[in-house]
């Protein structure tokens, strides 16, 4: 094995400190990389900023750092499954830029392609680029913090707003298999978020279901070469978690 691989999920995670940025992967609770959070929740780290597409349910995922008054920002595109995440923005205790979901999408990819900004026609003419989005409230419930307005540019007749990319300091993500120099394979939906957020984090954390030997990987079938992979943990199979489940009456 090769000095990517770590021994435990804490070991890797060891040197996130308070006020580090995170990028993290997964969809709901499908692909997060749920090893590695544990094991920041386990340390001392706090006033993290988090860029993810949500912010986990109650209890799981991120939202095992948000109970516990971790995270001190988040940027995310939807947050509507976590009771906490909702009291905690209301109340002032959290600061939250929301965006739309294929704008954080590339904002990431964008981040770890090396561009600091795009156009997108994506929120024109509405609070996303014209500000006043609260970001934070004062206890009283006024607004604290608003967003602030964006340029808009018109390019063959149709106006744009500029959005900057998103870098972090370090990115954690899920993937079903990886090799000892870091080559990821994704499962199904895993393979949205997470290799934006390896992209995006100046040191890529990766923890996997399987880790096999460099050479076992057809390269036709890698989803993020190791290039993007600092670190990784073999953790195996983990347990599935559902957000919501709705089920019908049985008709006989």
């Amino acid at each position: 094995m090769t000095r990517k691989v770590f021994g435990s999920a804490a070991d890797a995670v060891a040197d996130i400190g308070s006020g580090a940025s995170l990028a993290v992967g997964g969809f709901g609770l499908c692909g997060i990389p749920d090893e590695l959070i544990a094991a920041i929740a386990d340390g001392d780290a706090t006033d993290l900023e988090v860029f993810s597409n949500n912010c986990g349910v109650d209890e799981r995922g991120l939202g095992i750092l948000l109970t516990r008054n971790r995270i001190r920002r988040v940027t995310a595109s939807y947050v509507g499954e976590n009771k906490e995440f909702a009291r905690q923005y209301l109340s002032g205790e959290l600061e939250v830029e929301l965006t739309p979901q294929g704008t954080l999408a590339e904002k990431l990819r964008a981040g770890g392609a090396g561009i600091p900004a795009f156009f997108t026609p994506a929120g024109v003419g509405t609070p996303v680029s014209d500000g006043g989005l609260p970001w934070r409230y004062a206890p009283d419930g006024s607004v604290a913090v608003a967003s602030p307005p964006k340029e808009i540019r018109e390019f063959a007749g149709r106006e744009y707003v500029l959005e900057e990319s998103i870098t972090a300091d370090f990115a954690l993500v899920h993937a079903l298999i990886g090799d000892s120099e870091g080559n990821l394979v994704f499962a199904k939906a895993a393979g949205n978020f997470n290799p934006l957020a390896a992209m995006a984090g100046r040191i890529c954390i990766a923890q996997v279901e399987q880790l096999v030997e460099p050479g076992v990987l057809d390269p036709a079938r890698v989803h993020l070469p190791g290039i993007f992979v600092d670190r990784i943990v073999h953790t195996g199979t983990q347990d599935k978690h559902i957000e919501k489940r709705t089920v019908a009456a049985r008709k006989d």
